[in-house]
């Protein structure tokens, strides 16, 4: 285990063209005037200046401050502000403002709200759709602590896409994410949300992430990847942990993308509908991109063009994110 100060030089393939254009800056001004947070500014991802000049965007409500203090996360951590009633309101506003077809909502813990939030979220899924009803939406949910009711709301409001991320193998729960747990949360609340899928929301997608470089062994992430699929989660995305910041845990590995290309095939072999892997994936990377008519095609493509993909399990070619 590496210690704070200790840091691996950065590799190559994890640098990022800045892109400042006018979408990118007609996009920050937005948010700004309509006071919302995205996770994009707050998580500081490295694909926000892609995403921005492509006019997308993940908004994030529930406040900026969260109430766990995770190993990994940039967001402030500490007592939040009370939910501001409006909040679902301004994001269907950005969102038509935006033009978008795919909308991504994530949020902050509210572990201080009974329902951990959920009303709140519910109340933006509405808004959302009510302002822009050709618009689909992507929800990437808290565990809630659990909360079944909690996760019922989040379900009846019926967004497109339920994500919750894994973030990491279960070995490493109590270091990067000390107040979740593994099993009785996270894969409790997927399983619950494919459950919904099948007796009543057919189709909705249920997704989830993980993250890697935080001491995991390969081995590792295939195992959650199979849990992964035994809850029926329909897309995965795995991408490259980097330390946000110096009082966050450090990165012990960095992949190849050879290695996050395997990580797809075995993804796809294990019948995960969509497979996002390599360096820079985050969970609302190329979101709109996640319909189950694309991983068909995508998947069939990749197999049939590739036969190192389609018959190795050696080191695989550099490919790019889908």
């Amino acid at each position: 285990m590496r210690s704070l100060k200790d840091k691996l030089p950065k590799p190559e393939w994890l640098k990022i063209k800045l892109n400042m254009g006018e979408d990118f800056l007609e996009v920050r001004r937005m948010m700004s005037d309509l006071n919302l947070n995205t996770v994009c500014q707050e998580a500081r991802c490295p694909n926000i200046y892609e995403c921005w000049s492509n006019r997308t965007a993940t908004f994030m409500i529930a406040g900026d401050v969260c109430t766990r203090r995770c190993g990994f996360c940039a967001v402030s951590k500490g007592e939040p502000k009370p939910l501001d009633v409006g909040e679902p309101m301004h994001v269907a506003e950005a969102v038509k403002k935006l033009n978008l077809q795919h909308a991504v909502i994530t949020g902050v813990n509210r572990d201080d709200k009974s329902d951990g939030g959920a009303e709140h979220w519910a109340a933006t899924i509405q808004a959302v759709r009510a302002v822009n009803p050709d618009c689909k939406i992507e929800v990437l949910i808290p565990d809630f602590e659990g909360n079944a009711e909690a996760l019922q709301v989040v379900l009846e409001a019926q967004p497109d896409v339920l994500n919750h991320n894994t973030e990491t193998v279960p070995r490493l729960y109590r270091r990067v994410r000390p107040h979740a747990q593994y099993a009785e949360w996270t894969m409790t609340l997927l399983h619950r949300a494919a459950d919904y899928r099948n007796h009543v929301l057919p189709t909705m997608l249920t997704k989830s992430g993980i993250m890697v470089g935080l001491g995991e062994t390969t081995e590792e992430i295939i195992e959650t990847m199979r849990d992964l699929r035994a809850a029926d989660c329909d897309i995965l995305t795995i991408g490259q942990y980097l330390q946000p910041s110096e009082r966050r845990l450090p990165v012990e590995k960095f992949y190849t993308p050879a290695e996050f290309a395997e990580f797809k095939r075995i993804g796809l072999e294990m019948g995960f509908r969509y497979v996002e892997s390599g360096p820079l994936v985050r969970s609302s990377y190329h979101a709109h991109e996640h319909k189950p008519e694309n991983a068909h095609k995508l998947s069939e493509q990749l197999f049939a063009t590739s036969p190192i993909i389609a018959n190795s399990h050696r080191e695989l070619p550099v490919l790019n994110s889908l």
